[in-house]
């Protein structure tokens, strides 16, 4: 296996480069059970992190990331787009996804109590990896639907032509891989 080795937030990695298709290779960044890199990574988003009144990320990999970042500024809520309706929710808002990442198209869902609270609030949308945008356009969606002023975007990394946004915040770049490991 083939990694690519970076610093992020003054944390050392080697991230596995993995094939998504022939002709397209990204380097795999996965924060699950790394508390050093999660910790640091939250602490260096908040330093540049617009006023919000709350984060929202989708379910699965932005959790541990908005939950310590939450942790770290002292919030006592953040949102969690999911990616199935729960037995708990009272009601739900759903958009339809297509990530980099996942073979087949996916749908988020906000619960109506967690959308009633961001009702003209500004809302700082947070995840992992900024990719193709299609993840965080979906956010977007369930935001607005919810009422909600979307502040901000932020990623650890900007991945691609991600780095190239000019409305996205992100701690650093992660460049797509030719099948061979090189950068494209």
């Amino acid at each position: 296996m083939k990694y690519y080795p970076m610093n992020i937030a003054g944390v050392d990695r080697k991230l596995p480069i993995c094939r998504v298709n022939d002709d397209l290779y990204i380097g795999a960044f996965v924060i699950f059970g790394d508390a050093e890199l999660t910790v640091a990574a939250a602490k260096a988003l908040l330093e540049r992190a617009p006023e919000y009144d709350y984060i929202i990320t989708a379910e699965a990999k932005g959790i541990p990331l908005v939950h310590e970042m939450a942790r770290q500024a002292g919030d006592e809520k953040y949102i969690l787009a999911r990616k199935n309706p729960k037995l708990y929710m009272t009601g739900v808002f759903e958009v339809n996804v297509n990530s980099i990442t996942t073979e087949k198209q996916q749908k988020l869902y906000l619960d109506v109590e967690d959308a009633s609270l961001m009702k003209d609030k500004k809302i700082l949308i947070v995840d992992d990896v900024i990719s193709t945008g299609e993840s965080l356009h979906a956010i977007e969606t369930l935001v607005e639907k919810a009422g909600g002023n979307i502040c901000g975007r932020m990623a650890i990394l900007a991945e691609g032509d991600a780095a190239d946004r000019k409305d996205i915040i992100y701690l650093e770049k992660l460049p797509l891989f030719n099948a061979d490991g090189s950068i494209k």
